[in-house]
């Protein structure tokens, strides 16, 4: 525990930053710039040591520490996998410790989704010191195999990203591996149309996934029924929006699936379906608000990998309907000795089940891992350690109507101190995405720095059933229209409601959000002061034709109904009417630069106020956005809201 707490000191040190005095704000922004200082916390099988993953200075590489459980004191041994990225690890037996691991290999990219990292499997074994790297490119652990400690089951994607199918669906290629010596055994070639593979704690293949390219239909196979023979047990028409996903089975009756299924509703509910008669059986739960989001398993993977405990759903927050009472117990005497508890899980366990670190994230909380060992629980870290749990934000879920009477959740972070405040909406990427704020550190940075933030589900979000989700699109798309009436009705709801005050009014977002505040820039009827565009898409037709041949059925209709028929910012570029900020990584491989170009060169031609800051080495994904990424980020936001948003600024 001294060295976690010297690692603090020392980080401070490091960013040349003075200790802030409770009562001041904001925060620096190089407080918030700062990568998870730790994360990836986990307990070895025996119980005997800790892992973590840290960055020990604001621009170094993640390292994974491992302390005796019984000694937090101790010097640490320490893994680097220098030239390459730690991103994260896992245990794979008491001694051996497996790692996913990246490294940039090209400065620019080679297309669209072809990003400038090449990803790797390693391996470190902790008593002999040794470290293994093991040679297939973009190799994905499948299984852990709990009971062989010398073996895992890993799989990669061939043929690239040129595939046109659903990359969901796409065969991939099973090998088991041997981590002592490096060798792999092939265990199958998927094909087509049963390329997805599912291995119980033994290994056994127990569900498939393909696709039936004739028909157009995604098929499920079982080899619970007959442990030698797939049995083919259901198929979903490509043209259908509905879902259906096999989670897991019950450990009494195998031949019982446990399904995540819509079965004609519009909400997805958890459902039983039973092999033997290929019939959906009994409605284990189903809401009339939200989509059942997931399950929980059994929080010892050890000796009940397979042991559904749970069902997931999010609203206010994530929340667990637990069918285990031992497990729900463990939850609820956690939550009454961890401060701030919010979403709060026991993300690993010894094999004995004695010794647990348990992680909980809130809005106080920017995410503490937590070890009980012996009998005592001690506080392992934080993902952001400078940051205090009373200068942070509370978040509230909110509902509100549009002008056509749709209603709208949303969250709302609220700064601390009186409203009116100072807004901004952040819609979130996508679109088409399930979002459920619990800490979000854009959300919570602009709170620090005054301004109250809203986060609405606007229509086309995922999670709230399928009319939700279908109506940014089904009767012609929606982007630029009612999706962005959502956006603009949420603030004037805040007006109305006096957290916020008109005329202090902005917009952010990333992605989709980008695009949502170029749209937003360039309304009419404008009630914002400047908007803030982050890896924006600027021209819908560019962004959809790379990938237009690749798409069919259902997901044909959702992207082109979305993005054919929606207002593209590029043409809108004439009628843009307020200040705006251009963010853009210098290697987004998902929205590439070149609409950041066009976007700014339509903007010069028509004499329209703006800044462009090009985030060098960034990718689109927060994982690649590092210290001077976000440093830069941050204090670009902040200046230009201070500044140029509007006369005055915001």
């Amino acid at each position: 525990m001294a060295r976690l707490k010297l690692l603090i000191s020392s980080l401070i040190l490091l960013i040349s930053l003075d200790v802030v005095a409770k009562n001041q704000e904001p925060y620096p922004l190089e407080y918030w710039a700062l990568r998870d200082v730790i994360s990836n916390v986990e307990i070895s099988p025996d119980g005997k040591h800790v892992a973590l993953l840290k960055i020990p200075t604001k621009d170094g590489d993640p390292v994974i520490e491992v302390y005796p459980a019984d000694d937090l004191d101790a010097e640490p041994y320490r893994i680097n996998s220098n030239p390459m990225e730690i991103q994260s690890f896992f245990w794979l037996s008491n001694d051996v410790i497996g790692m996913n691991l990246r490294q940039k290999v090209r400065d620019r990219i080679e297309g669209f989704n072809e990003g400038v990292y090449e990803y790797l499997l390693g391996s470190v074994d902790i008593k002999r010191k040794k470290l293994k790297k093991y040679d297939q490119l973009g190799a994905d652990l499948e299984h852990l195999l709990p009971n062989n400690e010398r073996r895992i089951i890993f799989s990669y994607l061939p043929g690239g990203e040129d595939n046109r199918l659903n990359k969901a669906f796409r065969p991939r290629t099973y090998y088991e591996l041997d981590i002592k010596s490096g060798a792999k055994k092939l265990i199958l070639r998927g094909k087509l149309d049963m390329g997805q593979i599912e291995f119980d704690i033994d290994g056994n293949p127990w569900l498939a996934r393909g696709f039936d390219i004739g028909k157009g239909e995604y098929v499920w196979y079982e080899r619970v029924t007959n442990t030698k023979k797939w049995q083919e047990f259901y198929r979903l028409s490509e043209e259908s929006f509905e879902n259906f996903s096999v989670d897991g089975f019950d450990d009494q009756q195998p031949h019982i699936f446990y399904v995540r299924a819509n079965n004609g509703h519009d909400k997805i509910g958890l459902w039983e379906y039973n092999l033997k008669k290929q019939d959906f059986g009994e409605l284990i739960y189903r809401r009339s608000d939200v989509d059942v989001a997931g399950v929980r398993f059994h929080s010892n993977e050890w000796t009940n990998l397979d042991s559904v405990v749970g069902v997931v759903y999010s609203k206010q927050s994530i929340e667990v309907e637990y069918f285990d009472e031992l497990e729900m117990a463990t939850n609820q005497q956690l939550k009454q000795v961890i401060p701030e508890s919010n979403y709060l899980r026991v993300n690993s366990r010894s094999r004995d089940g004695a010794s647990l670190t348990i992680y909980n994230v809130g809005p106080r909380d920017p995410g503490t891992y937590y070890l009980l060992h012996k009998g005592k629980l001690k506080k392992l870290g934080s993902r952001q350690p400078l940051l205090e749990a009373e200068k942070l934000a509370d978040v509230r879920y909110i509902e509100y109507k549009a002008r056509d009477g749709k209603k709208i959740p949303a969250y709302l972070t609220i700064p601390n101190g009186k409203p009116p405040f100072p807004a901004i909406v952040m819609p979130h990427g996508g679109p088409f995405v399930s979002e459920v704020v619990i800490y979000d550190e854009w959300a919570q940075m602009l709170a620090n720095n005054g301004y109250v933030v809203l986060q609405p589900q606007y229509r086309g979000s995922r999670g709230l059933g399928l009319k939700h989700y279908q109506s940014a699109f089904i009767d012609g798309g929606q982007g630029g229209y009612k999706m962005q009436d959502d956006k603009d009705d949420g603030m004037m709801y805040l007006v109305e409601q006096g957290w916020a005050e008109e005329g202090r009014l902005a917009m952010f977002g990333w992605s989709y959000g980008g695009y949502a505040a170029l749209v937003a820039a360039a309304r009419k009827d404008q009630i914002y002061q400047c908007v803030i565009a982050g890896a924006a898409v600027s021209d819908n037709q560019m962004q959809v034709n790379y990938y237009r041949d690749r798409m069919r059925g259902a997901q044909k209709v959702e992207q082109l109904g979305m993005w054919d028929d929606s207002i593209s910012p590029i043409e809108a570029a004439a009628d843009v009417n307020v200040p705006i900020l251009l963010v853009h990584g210098s290697v987004d491989q998902r929205v590439p630069p070149a609409h950041a170009e066009r976007y700014r060169k339509a903007l010069d031609k028509f004499g329209k106020e703006y800044k462009y800051v090009e985030l060098d080495g960034a990718d689109h994904f927060s994982n690649t956005l590092f210290y001077d990424h976000q440093k830069t980020l941050y204090e670009s936001m902040i200046s230009y809201l201070n500044q140029d948003c509007g006369a005055g600024g915001l």
